[in-house]
């Protein structure tokens, strides 16, 4: 009997592993052909396992599914399985794309083929998500392997000509690894857009000699900070203890944070944070 990884279903009934009658029984299709347990809970790596079984082992792990195989955040867990490979009409689960690769773009993870991280950083940066989506996946790959701007456009220039290579030297341009969630990706697009200095992302504050605080974005010479507050602050009676404690010893250092709650709107973070930076260089003058 099989158990674990997809596995696909002829191979398996050809060595006499499974008996054909059970093949329907006590498992269920991930792809055509390609097998799992009826009750497993596939993981990332599973579904992406299937993916390249259904394409005959020849199919190349790309896209969002190889960000996250490289360990990337926030990413959706129904996104469909992103294949290099040349097939015009995959199965639903699965997007196959035809291009162009060379040897050294390519790896193992977890026993399977790869794009690179600078590969596929070079695919995630083309795509057309807007552009504040494709930024705040890029942020989530850089911060995971420890990519540089260079790697990729080193990737760009072996392949002048591929579509989107505009889109990513945008990406490319606002990419920072300081960023710790999406939210926190958009937050910072927002004032960047709005014609405010790029802010520095994970401010260290120093107390008593130690850091203390790490800030998510701000402006360290005029002292005014952004911060992008989620649910759990209001939910959480401990970490709203917490923070307020945070947030005075803060003011007492001479910080002026500006807190972003769900459903502000760009205009008015955008008018708080243009205040406090005025503000603030009027005394610093």
């Amino acid at each position: 009997m099989i158990s674990g990884q997809p596995f696909i279903g002829s191979e398996a009934i050809a060595t006499g592993q499974i008996p054909k009658h059970l093949l329907r029984t006590r498992y269920r299709p991930v792809f055509p052909g390609v097998y799992a347990e009826k009750n497993a809970a596939l993981t990332l790596h599973d579904r992406a396992y299937a993916a390249w079984l259904w394409s005959r082992r020849s199919g190349v792990i790309m896209g969002l599914t190889a960000a996250g195989l490289h360990g990337s955040k926030w990413l959706d867990e129904d996104l469909p399985i992103e294949l290099m490979w040349s097939n015009a009409r995959p199965p639903s689960g699965i997007r196959t794309r035809c291009l162009t690769m060379r040897p050294e773009e390519r790896m193992r993870v977890g026993g399977l083929p790869v794009t690179s991280p600078a590969r596929t950083a070079f695919d995630v940066g083309r795509c057309a998500f807007p552009t504040h989506v494709a930024v705040g996946r890029m942020d989530a790959l850089f911060r995971a392997t420890g990519l540089s701007v260079d790697e990729v456009a080193t990737i760009a220039a072996r392949h002048r000509g591929v579509p989107g290579l505009r889109k990513l030297e945008t990406v490319l341009s606002l990419v920072d690894v300081g960023a710790q969630s999406p939210k926190e990706t958009w937050l910072r697009l927002v004032l960047v857009r709005a014609g405010l200095p790029r802010p520095r992302t994970q401010i260290p504050v120093v107390v008593g000699g130690w850091t203390k605080y790490y800030l998510d974005m701000g402006w360290e010479d005029v002292k005014v900070a952004v911060e992008y507050d989620g649910e759990h602050h209001r939910t959480d009676r401990l970490q709203y203890a917490r923070d307020s404690a945070r947030r005075e010893e803060l003011e007492r250092l001479g910080w002026i944070v500006i807190r972003v709650l769900v459903g502000d709107t760009s205009e008015n973070i955008v008018w708080r944070v243009r205040d406090a930076i005025t503000r603030r260089q009027s005394v610093l003058r």
